[in-house]
């Protein structure tokens, strides 16, 4: 028989976290008493003193430290298998992670959000944003359940479906007040190696990082996303592509000055993937929304 439960370990988690046991009891909605019985019911079948008393603040001890340390993981893979049993049971999943790629915005997607509740208002829905590479590395490791908008193609090796869902057109622009806007042939490496270029970091933690466009020792400014890549640009403080429906409106009202170049970037395929096997109903809905969809437009 054990002798660590679960329930000893969420007692030490929320008393480390509080620093003491009466902040334990309120958090876990336990009486003071239980708190203290089950720590030193702990420590008595352990043999160990898991707990330096000091008044009402308590602190770890060194065998306290490596029991919470390691009992953390064992609470995270019993939450974990709760979630796993209830989708089971119900098919739908408690959580859904949506992973976008920089370059485009979540509000894209605020008519969708509001229609997936009304069918699914017990899935929490949780958006984060990579860049580049960073998008698919992001589901590769498990942190995204789907990736809307992924621009360009999958790593090799398989393990996900993608689905390509549009393209995104590019457009090299400088403020009218930098000196490039006033030349007027078409720009080479000549012309940009004496200016900065703007750049978006690449978001990859373990994949090789992906570069777009620059020269060898371009003097850079690098930024963590395309929307702080289009503020910046038109602060006049460098040059460099823009997604074409970004930088629209900007080049319109004369806030931005499209530049012909010698060397432009070609248009971005832009993708929706998901891993294999991973197919809850909350993850099929969205999948077939966004495939019932044109997102070439909608996502900006």
């Amino acid at each position: 028989m054990f002798r660590i439960s679960l329930d000893s370990l969420l007692i030490l988690d929320a008393i480390d976290r509080g620093g003491s046991f009466a902040a334990a009891g309120v958090e876990l909605h336990k009486v003071p008493s239980t708190i203290s019985y089950t720590v030193s019911k702990l420590e008595q079948d352990l043999g160990v003193q898991v707990f330096e008393r000091l008044g009402p603040k308590v602190s770890l001890t060194g065998a306290g430290k490596e029991l919470l340390k390691e009992g953390r993981y064992l609470l995270k893979a019993a939450e974990d298998l709760e979630h796993r049993v209830r989708r089971v049971a119900s098919g739908w999943e408690t959580e859904l992670s949506i992973g976008m790629d920089s370059i485009f915005s979540p509000t894209a997607l605020v008519e969708d959000i509001n229609d997936f509740y009304k069918v699914a208002n017990l899935t929490r829905l949780r958006f984060s944003q990579e860049a580049l590479s960073g998008s698919w590395e992001a589901l590769m490791d498990r942190r995204v359940d789907l990736l809307i908008g992924a621009a360009g193609e999958g790593p090799s090796g398989g393990g996900y479906h993608s689905v390509l869902i549009g393209s995104t057109s590019f457009v090299f622009a400088v403020a009218p007040s930098h000196p490039l806007a006033n030349v007027n042939h078409a720009l080479g490496k000549a012309d940009l190696y004496q200016y900065r270029a703007i750049t978006v970091s690449d978001s990859v933690r373990k994949m090789p990082p992906r570069t777009v466009g620059l020269l060898f020792g371009q003097d850079t400014l690098a930024v963590p996303n395309m929307r702080t890549k289009y503020q910046f640009q038109l602060a006049g403080l460098g040059f460099g592509f823009l997604p074409e429906p970004l930088a629209r409106q900007a080049i319109a009202d004369g806030l931005l000055v499209e530049k012909r170049v010698e060397e432009p970037r070609q248009p971005e395929s832009i993708y929706m993937a998901w891993r294999s096997g991973h197919e809850g109903a909350g993850l099929k809905w969205w999948i077939d929304r966004i495939k019932s969809q044109n997102m070439a437009e909608k996502l900006w």
